[in-house]
């Protein structure tokens, strides 16, 4: 059931649930008929973060809402480039590059990330430690 609000909290909508935290997908086709890309918050519990990744075809934007942690990303040439990032650091992510992100801080970690065009979100659903979480929890 696709919802037709342009306005929701994390709250309001299903989240992937994983091992290492959850994402709730506020802005994507399935969600109130984004075209062009897909978006939500993803919630990192401490020492938690995921593992490196790509998304092919897809660029990706990376806000960082609160808390701290180390963000990588690989250069054209492949080779990892790592920072410290907190509140207000926006990281961008090339089509197609390897990246993971890391809650290195004592408490949660919040990110809202974007993903063009939108999909790659979709094969999270493939994950071994995929659950689907109700709206609400």
């Amino acid at each position: 059931m696709m919802k037709k609000d342009m306005f929701l909290y994390p709250e309001d909508v299903d989240a992937f649930g994983f091992d290492w935290g959850r994402l709730s997908l506020t802005v994507a086709p399935e969600v109130n008929g984004a075209v062009r890309f897909s978006g939500g918050v993803v919630d990192l519990p401490s020492g938690q973060g995921h593992a490196r990744h790509n998304h092919p075809g897809a660029e990706e934007i990376i806000f960082v809402i609160a808390g701290e942690g180390e963000q990588m990303v690989e250069d054209e040439r492949g080779e990892p480039i790592t920072r410290t990032v907190g509140p207000g650091c926006t990281v961008y992510v090339p089509e197609s590059r390897f990246h993971s992100t890391r809650n290195t801080g004592a408490g949660p970690m919040q990110l809202f990330v974007v993903y063009s065009p939108a999909g790659p979100e979709r094969t999270l659903r493939d994950l071994p430690d995929f659950r689907l979480l109700p709206s609400g929890t």
